[in-house]
């Protein structure tokens, strides 16, 4: 199904008309919006896991999870809308005495207009059609058009019916919620001149054709792409020495999570070299199943980047998990000169359940290799408390948006805190996609200059600013 060009032009013009009216809601009755449609998902949890199910294959526990994240992301940004801090509200009082003399100046955030949304196939709930990128678009004030992923296309549809349901039902305009089928539509999608804005996840090759699309308009708006990211992994000597054996376990748990189509996926992990780690996650890894991945272009995929990777003549495949239905796991080998001289050719993401285990035997080794490292969500390092990895932490901190010195990265808590973003190729800007932060990327900043205060907008107003956090005159103010 592929939606046409006038009914484009019917969502886009029901959601410029809604736009107005999510923009000057106040913060209770946007948080109320928003939880109205946590409460409809999370009523229709049976219906919707199973009609998921069918079409992602990603079984009932998982999916039931993933929905309480989804409710959970939209219930944590009703609250940050009541906090009011998103809002950034600055003033600077009047000062004649200035040099030059300063007028009163008050500064807020506001919505940027209709948002289009693109989904992703790997999380059918937190990163579709009601997902991280809609919640915090419709926190910010806006209303959204989502571009259905192909891989879950009734569940994206019956999503999108419940959703838009209960937001009219708890009074939000008609033209909150839309949504678009096909590929088509969806490169109109970015470029309709009422969308101002466009959130997306996916491969490297379809976002920066979007990309490219969002920055070829007449009038360019941003795109927030999250795209690729080998996530890379370093393991020192001394904490193989220490727990090797639990490093190699975790490492496989990791990779093959959800068969290993997490955008966390620890892609490439190094290791001292001739420490007997790859026996470890050979061990580890002979047990682990494989499984159905998401759709045919990733099903097809998976081989071919293993043939990419394994046709380098430095890499060996060194084990494989269990035979069955779906992609076999795999571990792969390689050293750090390689990728420190082909990084195009061994640092390429391959999705699916592969990891590419990479020895270094020395630091100034290790550390050649890991500046090659594109732009990732994560970086992880595992030491012990004598180690010295301050030159590793300070290439990671270059290279990534989040830096996990336990445990690993396949798992994204939705917090205030949180950061999923990274250099490109892992995001197309600065900003995260998780987290209430990520409401930041669907506002634009407006000052008002000696606006009379019945002119303001309400949340800019001293009586106002009497219960909300902001800064006046440099000094911040907590109420």
């Amino acid at each position: 199904m592929t939606t046409t060009t006038a009914e484009l032009d019917a969502l886009a013009d029901a959601a410029a008309a809604a736009a107005p009216v999510w923009r000057e809601a106040d913060a209770a009755t946007r948080a109320s919006w928003l939880r109205a449609a946590a409460d409809a998902l999370d009523a229709h949890i049976d219906e919707l896991v199973a009609i998921a199910d069918e079409e992602t294959r990603l079984g009932e526990t998982r999916l039931r999870g993933e929905v309480g994240r989804t409710t959970g992301q939209l219930r944590l940004f009703a609250t940050a809308v009541e906090e009011g801090s998103y809002l950034e509200l600055t003033v600077d009082d009047a000062d004649p005495s200035a040099v030059p003399p300063r007028p009163e100046l008050r500064r807020t955030l506001t919505g940027v207009g209709p948002v289009a949304v693109f989904s992703a196939s790997n999380f059918p709930f937190a990163f579709s059609v009601a997902g991280g990128d809609t919640a915090s678009a419709l926190a910010a004030g806006n209303p959204v058009i989502v571009k259905a992923h192909s891989g879950h296309p009734r569940l994206s549809q019956r999503t999108a019916a419940v959703v838009a349901e209960a937001l009219t039902s708890a009074g939000a305009p008609e033209g909150s919620l839309g949504l678009v089928e096909g590929r088509e539509a969806g490169n109109a999608l970015v470029q309709h001149p009422l969308i101002q804005a466009a959130g997306f996840t996916g491969s490297v090759g379809g976002g920066r054709a979007l990309f490219d699309l969002a920055s070829g308009r007449p009038d360019p708006i941003p795109f927030y792409g999250e795209l690729g990211s080998v996530n890379p992994v370093v393991i020192t000597a001394a904490a193989l020495a220490a727990r090797g054996e639990v490093l190699a376990e975790g490492l496989v748990a990791s990779f093959t999570l959800g068969v290993g189509q997490f955008c966390t996926k620890p892609g490439v992990v190094f290791v001292p070299a001739d420490a007997g780690f790859e026996q470890l996650v050979a061990a580890a890894v002979a047990g682990a199943k494989g499984g159905a991945l998401l759709t045919d272009r990733i099903t097809a995929g998976f081989p071919e980047g293993i043939a990419h990777l394994e046709a380098d003549p430095s890499v060996a495949i060194i084990a494989r998990g269990e035979d069955g239905i779906g992609a076999q796991p795999v571990v792969l080998t390689t050293d750090a000169a390689s990728v420190a001289a082909r990084p195009e050719t061994l640092l390429e993401e391959c999705f699916g359940p592969v990891t590419l285990l990479v020895r270094y035997s020395s630091d100034d080794e290790l550390l050649a290799a890991l500046r090659a490292v594109p732009g990732s969500l994560t970086g992880t390092i595992h030491s012990e408390a004598g180690d010295d990895v301050n030159a590793v932490l300070a290439v990671l901190e270059r290279k990534v948006g989040r830096v996990l010195f336990a445990g690993w990265p396949t798992g994204v808590a939705v917090t205030w805190s949180q950061h999923h973003g990274g250099p490109w190729p892992a995001t197309t800007s600065l900003h995260t996609s998780v987290g209430v932060t990520a409401v930041r990327r669907f506002l634009r900043p407006v000052v008002f200059q000696d606006a009379p205060a019945h002119l303001l907008p309400p949340q800019l107003r001293d009586e106002e600013l009497a219960r909300l956090p902001h800064r006046r005159n440099g000094v911040l103010r907590v109420p």
